[in-house]
């Protein structure tokens, strides 16, 4: 999707079906839908993602799950970093008659990234692996329909809120791979070091088992 918006040529055909989606949701907007859509605007704000964020990283510090924190820290650190850079390389206007209030650029949308990588990364660092699949799939419903809301409030182009998703999704999977990956390669240092020192100084056997 970053690669789309960014040629002019697929620019050009993108922008055509978030036209299309755009007068879509216009025509279809009904107030029960609104309030709906209007109530995930609500979710998105930072003053709503913040204290989650922080509830999240203070209860994986008070527990020592230090790995999970890392994980989880380092995805909503590194979310932030990009998405102010993001939005000023593209620099996209946003679309016409927005519902609710908007700053800066459109792309991407910068309520769907924080939703989507704050679900992701909250599933990642809570639940075990047997208990992910069930609340991933609640994270990735519950992303869409911050998607479709911005895009419902005319507060971003569809393709906005489809990278936003995307982008959230990428970084919370990333960060927590590359952690596990720093922890693996440790602990096999730490295995290997153990084997070295067995090896060097083996633990004394009992008499019988040296006489055999």
């Amino acid at each position: 999707m970053l690669v789309l918006v960014a040629v002019p040529s697929t620019k050009a055909a993108i922008q055509r079906l978030d036209n299309s989606f755009l007068r879509l949701m216009v025509d279809s907007r009904s107030a029960p839908v609104t309030f709906v859509a209007k109530v995930f605007n609500f979710l998105g704000l930072t003053f709503v993602t913040l204290p989650i964020r922080l509830g999240v990283a203070g209860y994986l510090a008070f527990r020592r799950r230090w790995w999970h924190f890392a994980g989880f820290v380092s995805a909503m650190v590194v979310s932030e970093l990009c998405i102010g850079p993001v939005k000023a390389l593209y620099d996209r206007a946003r679309p016409p008659g927005s519902l609710v209030t908007t700053s800066g650029a459109s792309f991407p949308s910068g309520h769907a990234l924080a939703a989507t990588v704050t679900a992701v990364a909250v599933v990642i660092a809570l639940f075990p692996p047997r208990h992910r699949g069930v609340w991933g799939v609640a994270a990735g419903i519950f992303s869409l329909l911050m998607a479709l809301s911005r895009a419902y409030l005319a507060a971003h182009w569809l393709s906005d809120a489809i990278a936003g998703v995307l982008l959230g999704s990428a970084i919370a999977i990333w960060c927590a791979i590359i952690v596990q990956w720093i922890r693996d390669r440790r602990d096999r240092r730490r295995s290997a070091s153990v084997a070295v020192a067995q090896d060097e100084h083996p633990p004394d056997r009992p008499e019988a088992v040296r006489d055999r």
